[in-house]
């Protein structure tokens, strides 16, 4: 990690990020449905037609539409690794910021729905062992 963010500068990156977690989050929804749409698809059409899956261009089509959207989560996730923020859990739209207390790394932690950075935890201690920010000053 390059960029040690402030409680300050995580905060100002919120209104951004949620765009990106929320996106994130909604695009891993939509290629979940299009997996099981094109499991569906695949075992009606093994049944039925016994034809090659590359031959039904309903298939070819999920599989293109599964392809688009993984890219965009793929520069989602790029946009985010690009400021150094790391992203831990889709579902519930979980990340930390690299920051620094007393001269030692720690993580400020943010999750989807708040309204700021509200909380940190030492490197080792992951998500267990959030405290609120106010211990940090």
């Amino acid at each position: 990690m390059s960029r040690i963010y402030s409680p300050q500068d995580a905060d100002a990156m919120v209104p951004e990020i949620t765009t990106v977690v929320q996106r994130l989050r909604d695009l891993r929804d939509e290629v979940a449905a299009l997996r099981d749409a094109y499991l569906m698809r695949e075992q009606a059409r093994a049944v039925g037609t016994g034809a090659a899956p590359e031959d039904d261009p309903e298939l070819r089509r999920l599989r293109l539409r599964t392809r688009g959207l993984v890219d965009q989560m793929q520069a989602d996730a790029a946009w985010l690794d690009e400021r150094d923020i790391v992203l831990r859990d889709i579902s519930t739209g979980l990340l930390d910021f690299p920051a620094e207390a007393d001269g030692r790394p720690i993580w400020l932690c943010w999750r989807l729905g708040e309204p700021s950075v509200t909380a940190w935890h030492a490197q080792e201690d992951g998500f267990a062992g959030r405290r609120p920010i106010e211990d940090l000053a």
